[in-house]
């Protein structure tokens, strides 16, 4: 190694910094919140549902000299193993390979067989930062000392950062603590970029929100949304999408009694996508059963499951 060089290898007398940061975790830890604040928009989609990222998703944040590009990636799945699980689970096991950081991600002092079982997946020559979320959940911050020990015993973690994803100084203050593991290098990204994701990918995503939102646990996670049409026509997007479910039920429930449930769906995803994209949207939705699609390797690819 020359004196010109730090440990990466990179040129420190390059004027900018840019890295893969990937955001990891069990179901539910708030990966797709923590994403949503770190680019400073909204470009993953979050529901209490668990398992509601189901792609690789990239956001992009340009603060100064430095470019952050986050990879969200699906909640890894240990209690299924369908096609569709398992390709979510590769999804996880493709993005570690690709990054330079990893932003390990569990609730303040709670860690289970579900947690640890990501944890099995970490790479030993990448630096882990753990990210302690849901901090305004845990009412005795000194019950997190003993928690923090254990933590430690189980991986040799870079950094320790406990925060809410909410607060918008801890977002700061976890943008700066990742900046230094940043290579030197060239920003990938325009400076004003959000995400590497389409306009149409982003439209499916926020459907599957409102239906997830507006459903509740009665619908199953493996429910998906497919943009049929896409048109734009100056300050007008025109959009029709097909909701799959897997079963007539799950249509019954989708619809709702009058329709009403949908309209609703329709109604809030149209009014997030005009006040995403800054247009007008013209959107169309109808619901199909497609019975098994999730456990169907060929399906899973005709809906954008590679």
């Amino acid at each position: 190694m020359t004196e010109s060089q730090e440990p990466d290898g990179s040129n420190p007398s390059a004027a900018t910094r840019c890295g893969l940061v990937a955001i990891v975790g069990r179901p539910n830890v708030g990966k797709s919140t923590l994403l949503n604040a770190l680019v400073g928009q909204k470009v993953s989609i979050t529901s209490a549902k668990a398992q509601t990222t189901r792609h690789r998703i990239t956001g992009i944040r340009t603060v100064d000299d430095s470019q952050f590009v986050f990879v969200d990636t699906p909640g890894f799945q240990t209690k299924h193993s369908a096609p569709l699980n398992r390709n979510l689970n590769r999804t996880v096991q493709g993005v570690l390979g690709d990054v330079d950081v990893v932003l390990f991600v569990v609730e303040a002092g709670r860690f289970g067989l579900d947690d640890a079982k990501v944890l099995a997946l970490m790479p030993s020559d990448k630096p882990v930062i753990l990210i302690a979320n849901k901090l305004d959940a845990v009412h005795r911050r000194a019950d997190l000392v003993p928690w923090l020990k254990g933590m430690q015993d189980r991986h040799a973690f870079a950094e320790f950062v406990p925060l809410t994803a909410k607060k918008d100084a801890d977002v700061q203050r976890l943008l700066d603590i990742v900046k230094p593991y940043l290579p030197h290098q060239s920003w990938f990204y325009d400076e004003d970029a959000l995400t590497d994701r389409s306009d149409r990918f982003l439209a499916s995503e926020l459907i599957r929100e409102k239906l997830f939102r507006l459903t509740g646990d009665e619908l199953p996670y493996t429910s998906t949304v497919v943009i049929d049409k896409f048109e734009e026509e100056g300050n007008l997007r025109r959009i029709a999408a097909t909701i799959i479910v897997e079963r007539d039920a799950h249509k019954g429930m989708v619809i709702g009694s009058d329709g009403e449930r949908l309209k609703r769906i329709g109604s809030e995803a149209r009014q997030e996508l005009e006040r995403l994209m800054d247009a007008k949207v013209f959107l169309e939705i109808w619901v199909k059963v497609r019975s098994g699609w999730a456990d169907n390797e060929e399906h899973l690819r005709s809906y954008g499951y590679e």
